[in-house]
C-alpha cells in the first residue's frame, strides 16, 4: 500500500495527466458558515509567519459570504493579523465553487474538494493545484481522519509533502 501512495504522490508531483479537480457534488453553505481552524495547508505567500489560523465565514444580505481570516503572526504569542474579504458562489448547482476576494478587483479560486457530512472538517483547493486548506470545526483533527483526507488529496492530484502543519492554541 505504501508503494502505492507514493507512487501517487509522484505523479502528483510531476503535474503529469492531471484530470481536472473535481469538487464535493453539493456543499449546504448555511452548514459551511462559522468558524475553521486550519489544521494544515500549503505554504501561501499571503499567510507567511502565520500560525494559529483561522477563517469565519458569515452570510450577507446580499446572499455573497463575510470571510475573516485570522492568525498571529510568527508565534501563539505574536500579535494578532485579520484580512477580510469577501466571496460568491459561482456554481449554483453544487456551491461548491467560490470566488473569494479581499481587495478589488482580485479574485481567488476557493474549490471545496472533499467535506465531512456532518460539516466537522472540509478541504479547500485551487484548479491549478497551486495551494490547499485542511479546515476543522475543531483546532485538532484525529489522527485517522487526517490520514484518510491526506489518500483522497493525493488521488485529486496534491503532492501530501508539500503541507505545512498548523500550530493552534490547545
Amino acid at each position: 500500500m505504501f508503494i502505492g501512495l507514493l507512487a501517487l504522490t509522484v505523479q502528483a508531483a510531476a503535474g503529469e495527466d492531471q484530470a481536472p479537480l473535481s469538487t464535493v457534488s453539493a456543499v449546504d453553505l448555511n452548514r459551511y458558515l462559522g468558524k475553521w481552524y486550519e489544521i494544515a495547508s500549503y505554504p501561501a505567500w499571503f499567510q507567511r509567519d502565520c500560525t494559529g489560523s483561522t477563517a469565519d465565514y458569515t452570510q450577507l444580505p446580499d446572499g455573497r459570504i463575510r470571510v475573516v481570516n485570522r492568525c498571529f503572526k510568527n508565534s501563539l504569542d505574536g500579535p494578532l493579523k485579520a484580512s477580510k474579504g469577501k466571496a460568491e458562489v459561482v456554481d449554483a448547482a453544487t456551491r461548491a465553487k467560490l470566488k473569494v476576494w479581499f481587495f478589488w478587483p482580485f479574485k481567488g479560486d476557493y474549490w471545496i474538494i472533499d467535506l465531512d457530512p456532518d460539516y466537522q472538517w472540509a478541504v479547500v483547493g485551487v484548479p491549478s493545484r497551486k495551494y490547499l486548506w485542511i479546515l476543522s470545526r475543531t483546532p485538532t483533527l484525529d489522527g485517522a481522519v487526517y490520514d484518510g483526507i491526506l489518500r483522497r488529496v493525493i488521488e485529486k492530484g496534491y503532492d501530501p509533502t508539500r503541507l505545512n502543519l498548523t500550530i493552534q492554541p490547545k
